[in-house]
């Protein structure tokens, strides 16, 4: 069965014509960026698979990586990258693998931790967020001969550039292949602190865009988003997403000028997308350091917590949208928006629509990042913690609906059992709950819909044809709070998750969903639960879906593929209503986006196996590659 049914020719037309509006190409066959197109869609035109007949999908390959550790609850999240019918991957501890896209047989292999690479005798610098990958950028000069190039960022802070062909890094690109990136920052010494990316880079007309995962405290190494010549490795520019003394935005930080140094987070490390024909990059950043406590940096503190676009050539700001003021509650914007297209009064709009921790959907205009539906400044609570001063209003779309739980109330809590819920209830005495954005407390605040969201890295995917945006969220409560010192300041208490006396969550389910949503109507075309808890499941409560990480991608035979729930089921979806068509268990959680592109004329869905992370399911070491019998 080829690519095609005949009758999609015209679809194939539509859909050319669309990424090219998007700033982006159409891949037919391959997978080349972490979106597939640059713009984040996740979409895909291949329909081999499809509807009718992916109930009969199976293995056709399988591979394993040799570094997985379940003793240290590792995890695979990278999204394998396709191109000219090589599969590219990264493994638990950052190894670059490419593979046959067909059969799964290792063609080369990088390893950045081995010698002579591993940082050239240097004491070794600490890998920011554990040391996890999710994946590499790729570049072609588009000569049938001419240069190809894998780009990986390290966790623990550097930029390497490798031949895509056999796996040797670059000789004319930093030096010898590697760029590191701790001494592009001069005004803090970086040696013993968390600093490196975890989200593979962006490619943008000849510049490498870059965040970073950094500390979250407070001193902490900058995150600053920074663009480096594709070909030499030399950095072009650097962005201050924490306004310095006399840059626009300065104002809203506190009146003096030693705010910024020292000053961690409002990092874009969740990644970028891209529009390549107006050389924009987008992003959305995190919150500023220290989460949870704000008393030493007091205003809305911009660029925290924004949704960034920058010119992918010299980094100037072009536009942003706070979707945050002054974060108390660590809601990061864990991805970058999606580019996609908004239809109002007949008119095609170019757009990008970000999804957020605070369960909100924002869909912007995509040259001036205005919003196309309202958003309003809601009243919010103020702080009762000495010396801190919480935003008196945060932003609230009116469209699309809330992706997820805003508040946390009595008809909330769990009805899983009598005991379970009147525990609850007991607890909720204690507490301070109910609002939206209630900051943290002395006495502990309910944090909903969670420090994990909402939304989370896994982002959003997109299918032009029908205009819905498929995004997975969590409704998963937290307690968060601050304790007063021996010297009189205050500092955060960390995560801690709101569970019943079970581990369950305490909040009644559903505890994770996958929603369709309408970015032109600002309506939901379905909403379902993901995942199960087998246990509960037996005992007639089932369909309460699970935590979950590692996002949707959207294909054009009708289909939405995911893994991401605690049960390591990976999922395909009816994208036109939300029915499960098929799904298989995996030997540990599908924690990462899947991928699919066509090689050998048989279309492949890839995810990887590595459960562990967050969730904390056992570990897992294999990549799955699923097909249509021959």
């Amino acid at each position: 069965m080829g690519l095609y049914r005949p009758c999609q020719a015209i679809a194939a037309v539509f859909l050319s014509a669309f990424f090219v509006g998007c700033g982006t190409s159409a891949p037919v066959a391959d997978w080349p960026n972490p979106g597939n197109d640059k713009g984040g869609s996740r979409y895909s035109v291949a329909d081999q698979i499809n509807r009718g007949n992916v109930a009969k999908l199976q293995v056709a390959w399988t591979y394993k990586v040799d570094d997985a550790d379940p003793a240290r609850n590792t995890t695979i999240e990278c999204t394998p990258i396709v191109h000219e019918g090589t599969l590219y991957l990264t493994t638990v501890r950052t190894k670059v693998v490419a593979l046959d896209a067909a059969t799964g047989q290792p063609k080369w292999t990088f390893d950045p931790y081995g010698e002579p690479y591993a940082q050239g005798g240097k004491a070794k610098w600490i890998r920011a967020s554990g040391g996890v990958n999710r994946g590499v950028a790729y570049w072609s000069d588009g000569l049938p001969t001419g240069a190809r190039r894998v780009i990986l960022g390290t966790s623990d802070g550097r930029l390497i550039s490798l031949d895509a062909r056999t796996g040797k890094p670059d000789p004319a690109f930093g030096n010898s292949g590697i760029v590191e990136l701790r001494k592009g920052i001069t005004e803090r010494d970086l040696t013993n602190e968390p600093y490196g990316m975890t989200s593979p880079p962006a490619v943008c007309n000849g510049v490498i865009v870059i965040g970073c995962s950094t500390g979250e405290g407070h001193p902490a190494a900058p995150g600053d988003p920074r663009g480096f010549d594709l070909h030499t490795g030399k950095e072009l520019w650097r962005f201050h997403t924490v306004a310095r003394p006399g840059e626009p935005g300065s104002e809203t930080w506190p009146k003096n000028d030693n705010y910024w140094k020292g000053r961690g987070g409002a990092n874009p490390w969740g990644g970028f997308t891209v529009d390549e024909s107006a050389g924009i990059v987008f992003m959305g950043t995190g919150s500023a350091g220290a989460d949870f406590y704000g008393a030493d940096r007091h205003g809305a503190n911009l660029y925290a917590n924004c949704v960034l676009a920058l010119d992918a050539r010299t980094g100037q700001r072009l536009w942003h949208f706070q979707t945050t003021h002054h974060d108390l509650w660590d809601h990061d914007n864990p991805c970058p928006p999606v580019l996609c297209q908004v239809t109002r009064d007949g008119q095609k709009l170019d757009a990008v629509a970000q999804v957020t921790k605070t369960g909100f959907c924002y869909v912007l205009d995509r040259k001036t990042g205005k919003p196309l539906f309202d958003v309003n400044e809601v009243p919010v609570a103020a702080s009762t913690v000495p010396g801190e001063q919480a935003n008196p209003t945060q932003p609230m779309p009116v469209a699309p609906p809330p992706l997820a739980k805003l508040r946390f109330t009595e008809d909330d809590v769990t009805d899983r059992t009598p005991e379970a819920r009147q525990a609850v209830l007991e607890r909720l005495k204690t507490i301070n709950y109910g609002g939206f954005a209630d900051p943290p407390s002395e006495r502990g605040t309910v944090n909903i819909p969670g420090f994990h969201g909402g939304a989370t890295w896994s982002g959003a995917s997109f299918d032009p044809s029908t205009g819905l945006l498929y995004v997975n969220t969590n409704n998963a409560p937290y307690i968060q709070g601050v304790k007063k010192l021996a010297d009189g300041s205050y500092a955060p208490m960390g995560y801690s998750y709101f569970l019943d006396p079970d581990g369950y969550p305490a909040i009644k389910p559903p505890w994770g969903l996958v929603t369709a949503v309408d970015v032109s109507r600002g309506t939901f075309a379905w909403q379902v639960p993901l995942g199960d808890f087998p246990e509960l499941a037996a005992k007639g409560y089932g369909k309460t879906g699970t935590e979950n990480f590692g996002g949707t991608i959207v294909t054009a035979g009708g289909l939405v593929f995911i893994g991401g729930s605690k049960d390591a089921k990976f999922r395909a979806i009816d994208s036109g209503t939300g029915k499960t068509l098929w799904e298989f268990q995996l030997s540990a959680g599908g924690y990462a986006t899947p991928c699919t592109y066509v090689a050998g004329e048989r279309q492949y869905v890839v995810i990887a196996a590595g459960g562990g992370g967050k969730p904390r399911t056992p570990s897992g070491d294999t990549f799955y590659a699923f097909a249509l019998p021959r």
